[in-house]
């Protein structure tokens, strides 16, 4: 009789009110975030953002969410309609240094990468409801990293869901333990809308080994950091409700990467000041745009496949 193997979820941490307070982890906890990300290549931290920041945020990217659905095949979709690359609202208002730059997470990712990571992509998705008569699919397991990279982690994304989420409302599949490979390209098709998808034989392979992926459960709040190289697929969202997930990738100081995000200037005194306070530790290559320009061309950026990340890159 076949015994079914109980997915291993993610490590989670929990701060205290007092980290939380101080924007920082003790040694305890960062020594288990560092460790599980070692380990399994993701790491979840819970209760660290305010609801209202997202709240906040959440409201226009629904908005967003809607306008870029309606665009139909001219919609910057990744793989099927149901799963949109979206960015988010890139001014003054909507930027929650709690969400794009929060401390605990800027802690982890230096713990891992070195001093003042570069923060280089800032991007998300919104996993989109059923529309009538057509059933969302799930991703094909693909790997992001299409290119030559070291062994070691060089890249770290920090995922922050907008709500909370779960498998119904499409939580991302997970295979922990898949991250530090070394093969450049996996395998799979090369292009805007089909990445390289990992061959069904590794797939196999990898349950043999360490079991099933996972679909982890984080409530509102919550954050998640994964290595940039780990096996992943975007899952259907089987609710009503639009969930909008944030992906903010620091790359290690010493990687070459010449990707620059754009953001309004009213952003750059936001993130003077919490350099001045000794709150950001990133490093910020920035193209600042007037904000009544960003304004009207964020919506119409390239997709996430597109974005420059190593010189190598084709």
């Amino acid at each position: 009789m076949a015994v079914t193997q109980t997915p291993r979820q993610p490590t989670a941490i929990k701060p205290s009110a007092e980290e939380i307070k101080n924007k920082r982890l003790n040694d305890e906890n960062l020594k288990l975030a560092v460790e599980a990300l070692t380990q399994d290549g993701a790491v979840v931290v819970e209760d660290a953002i305010p609801v209202e920041d997202l709240d906040h945020l959440n409201a226009k990217m629904i908005q967003d969410s809607r306008l870029l659905q309606s665009r139909g095949e001219d919609s910057p979709f990744n793989y099927n309609k149901g799963n949109l690359q979206q960015d988010a609202p890139p001014w003054a208002e909507y930027f929650h240094p709690s969400i794009f730059c929060n401390p605990i997470a800027t802690q982890i990712t230096s713990a891992i990468l070195g001093p003042r990571p570069k923060w280089t992509f800032a991007s998300g998705n919104a996993a989109m409801p059923p529309l009538p008569g057509i059933e969302n699919e799930r991703q094909p397991v693909h790997n992001d990293v299409e290119f030559p990279h070291p062994p070691k982690c060089f890249a770290l994304v920090t995922n922050v869901p907008l709500i909370g989420m779960n498998p119904e409302n499409g939580s991302t599949e997970t295979w922990l333990g898949t991250h530090n490979r070394t093969v450049a390209r996996e395998g799979g098709q090369k292009g805007q809308r089909a990445t390289g998808h990992i061959p069904q034989e590794q797939l196999d392979e990898q349950v043999a080994k360490a079991g099933p992926p996972i679909q982890p459960t984080l409530r509102k709040g919550s954050f998640a950091i994964r290595d940039f190289t780990i096996w992943h697929a975007g899952m259907p969202n089987k609710t009503e409700d639009i969930r909008i997930m944030l992906a903010q990738i620091h790359f290690a100081s010493w990687f070459p990467n010449p990707t620059r995000l754009e953001l309004s200037e009213d952003i750059k005194p936001i993130l003077e000041e919490l350099d001045a306070k000794g709150e950001l530790n990133l490093e910020v290559p920035v193209n600042w745009v007037p904000k009544e320009e960003v304004q009207k061309s964020y919506l119409d950026r390239a997709l996430g496949k597109k974005y420059k990340v190593n010189k190598t890159d084709e």
